[in-house]
């Protein structure tokens, strides 16, 4: 059995997405931000590099969410999931999840995580870094809005795990000072994706 340790409100919820949308058997282990759990002796032995999440597996540990959303829909037999059948398909999905790891997922860890890239210390680095977020996460959306979400999923009529990824980051774009009017397709895609069955349990166990 898999074991995800998680962190609420963070970038794990789209692995736990997957984990029920391929019906996984499954055990939780949270990690509290708040007491830097993620820091701990115990956390770092599982995930030297202090993020979330980890998935533990029979054949040893996954970080790295983009691996572990491709890992799990083929260890349980949903290669659907990341459309397996066409090669040129599979790798705009990797292309797809490798631009919301390295690109949207950065930008919008400016907010609240500056010192990984510049001094604690310097405040005015911070508040720049800060204030630049709107406008290169707003980037990012617009470019996913009119070139990257085809419709009515990311790939197209075929759901896949780019969906449950572009999810869990919409849910802080408000928050980054986006303005929800500019993207439409995304809100909609947001809004439909949060009526599915996997969505709710995902997000209610991680809240419970």
């Amino acid at each position: 059995m898999l074991t995800l340790y998680y962190a609420r409100d963070t970038i794990s919820l789209a692995t736990h997405i997957v984990l029920e949308e391929v019906g996984a058997s499954y055990s939780m282990v949270r990690i509290d931000f708040g007491k830097t759990e993620q820091r701990s002796p115990e956390y770092l032995k599982i995930n030297p590099k202090g993020r979330m999440p980890a998935l533990i597996t029979d054949r040893g540990i996954l970080t790295e969410t983009p691996a572990m959303l491709v890992y799990v829909a083929q260890a349980f037999g949903r290669p659907e999931l990341v459309l397996m059948d066409d090669p040129f398909a599979f790798a705009q999905v990797q292309a797809n999840n490798a631009y919301l790891c390295s690109s949207l997922h950065i930008n919008h860890a400016h907010r609240m995580r500056g010192p990984r890239w510049v001094d604690a210390g310097d405040q005015a680095a911070i508040a720049a870094m800060q204030r630049h977020v709107p406008v290169s996460v707003g980037a990012n959306y617009e470019l996913i809005e009119h070139d990257m979400l085809k419709g009515p999923w990311v790939m197209g009529e075929r759901y896949t795990i780019c969906d449950a990824y572009l999810f869990t980051l919409a849910q802080w774009l408000e928050t980054d000072g986006v303005d929800p009017k500019r993207i439409p397709k995304v809100m909609d895609h947001r809004r439909r994706m949060s009526e599915r069955a996997t969505v709710k349990k995902a997000i209610a166990q991680e809240f419970a």
